[in-house]
């Protein structure tokens, strides 16, 4: 484990007041564009007038359900061994494709395909956004505590460009055609590769020495599946996409039943994507580990569901969907907190985007299951598919109540080295004033005990004048336990 990273906390300087704001400006601002879909709230419509129906729009949804889960843990991977805004840029890409072959759709098949291109754009999104938030908020702060204002206001942003397409999307639609939304969308999506290129990505996934691609692969999908904390928290992250996305897809269907006039789709969706922006308000203002967010979020999933299969009022649909998405919302934010906290930030995108594709792989089902009983009973009794996932996902809400929240895991280093197994050469005597290089240098002897007195006097004088080796220091026994904890669960699966 020598030689692995230089001190995290060496180079930096305390941040500017109001730092975090201008560095996460160009960010916030890619990310506003690359939501502003103005084709979103007419989904529906278009595709009825192309000929779906409730069975083929399932079909639709399965098959970009079944291109993320491919695409989305490598594509994390490679944001935390590349670039994350490099990711970034290419979902918008991939998100203007789309938009284009959508647009240009006449039929079920080639607009599948355009469904298709939209789940490259959702497996490079996912998980990278809020990685490079938590990163930017440690590396200006030195503690995630800032996390969930500064991802709040994120989704503040991505909500009200959500919420603006969503009204222009309905008004443009019904003065010109659907079809006119996507093609109006593309230039929109594609600027925000731009205001991505202008943001000052954080380094603290490059700080350590990069790791052989097959280390890094195994140790995330370790990470993934064999820490139960991580575990709990991937399922209650999963789920809550999920849930979000199943209202998102398939919520519209309830007013296509309810022969609801098109004018209401737009106002209806800026409802729903505004429940982004709230619940990111909310999220920094609620006590989201307590027993009681607990309780009060599993009664909500509990319920809302009920009355969004018995009741047959628009009105009382729309507020219902509101409701659930606005409670998804602040739990989503919730879980990749406690997802964040429990791993590294040099596999924290992969492991991020990993929860993304279980979300993914519960879709896949779920579609084509409620697709099937809508096309043969109706979308109230295929309703009861949401009652169920959401009691399950209210169960997750209040088991992670009693998960300890772990301290920030800033671990910048994974070790792919060894042990030495060869006798160690005597060291000369420690410098008269031991400099950051020489602590990094010794820091797996000083950790294992192995170092002469003089040398750990030295180091403990150093540590006590330098907080950035300290914090070095935090980090590397960090890694170590949760190196061994990955090894310990693998080697006894029955323990888990």
């Amino acid at each position: 484990m020598s030689a692995v990273l230089r001190p995290l906390g060496a180079a930096r300087t305390p941040p500017a007041p109001g730092g975090l704001a201008p560095r996460l400006r160009p960010l916030r601002v890619g990310a506003a564009l690359q939501g502003f879909m103005l084709w979103v709230p007419v989904e529906k419509l278009f595709q009825t007038q192309i000929g779906f129906d409730a069975a083929t729009i399932a079909v639709m949804a399965a098959a970009y359900a079944a291109v993320v889960p491919l695409l989305e843990v490598p594509s994390g991977i490679l944001a935390d061994r590349w670039s994350r805004s490099g990711i970034l840029m290419v979902s918008s890409a991939a998100a203007a494709a789309s938009a284009l072959l959508g647009g240009l759709s006449h039929n079920v098949a080639t607009y599948i395909a355009a469904a298709m291109i939209l789940g490259v754009y959702f497996a490079m999104n996912s998980g990278t956004l809020d990685s490079v938030v938590y990163d930017t908020v440690i590396e200006e702060t030195g503690s995630s505590e800032l996390y969930e204002r500064w991802i709040g206001r994120v989704r503040i942003t991505e909500s009200a460009a959500f919420t603006t397409s969503a009204l222009a999307g309905g008004l443009l639609a019904g003065w010109t055609s659907p079809r006119l939304t996507y093609f109006l969308t593309i230039p929109f999506v594609l600027t925000s590769i731009f205001a991505f290129s202008r943001f000052r990505e954080p380094r603290l996934h490059r700080a350590a020495e990069p790791l052989a691609l097959r280390r890094h692969v195994v140790t995330t999908v370790r990470a993934m599946t064999g820490i139960p904390r991580v575990r709990r928290v991937l399922l209650l992250a999963a789920l809550t996409a999920l849930l979000s996305q199943a209202i998102f897809e398939f919520g519209p269907l309830w007013l296509v039943a309810l022969h609801t006039p098109a004018a209401a789709y737009g106002p209806y969706w800026a409802l729903l994507v505004a429940t982004l922006g709230a619940g990111g308000y909310l999220a920094t203002r609620l006590p989201l580990g307590s027993g009681s967010f607990a309780l009060a979020v599993g009664a909500i999933l509990t319920a809302a569901p009920i009355l969004l299969v018995t009741t047959h009022s628009v009105v009382a649909v729309a507020a219902t969907q509101t409701v659930l998405l606005l409670t998804l919302a602040v739990t989503a934010i919730h879980a990749g907190r406690l997802l964040h906290d429990a791993v590294p930030s040099s596999i924290r995108a992969g492991v991020s985007s990993g929860a993304g594709t279980f979300s993914w792989v519960l879709f896949l089902p779920f579609s084509l299951g409620f697709g099937a009983v809508a096309r043969a009973h109706g979308v109230y009794t295929a309703g009861w598919i949401f009652a169920a996932t959401s009691v399950a996902l209210a169960v997750s809400v209040v088991l992670s109540a009693r998960a300890i929240r772990s301290t920030p895991a800033e671990l910048q280093a994974i070790a792919d080295e060894p042990p030495f197994d060869h006798a160690r050469p005597v060291l000369t005597p420690p410098p008269a004033d031991l400099a950051c290089r020489d602590l990094v240098r010794r820091v797996s002897d000083y950790l294992d005990g192995e170092l002469p007195t003089n040398w750990r006097a030295s180091i403990a004088d150093h540590l006590g004048a330098c907080a950035g080796c300290t914090n070095y220091l935090e980090q590397i026994r960090q890694t170590v336990v949760l190196l061994e904890q990955i090894d310990l669960n693998h080697c006894q699966p029955s323990a888990t």
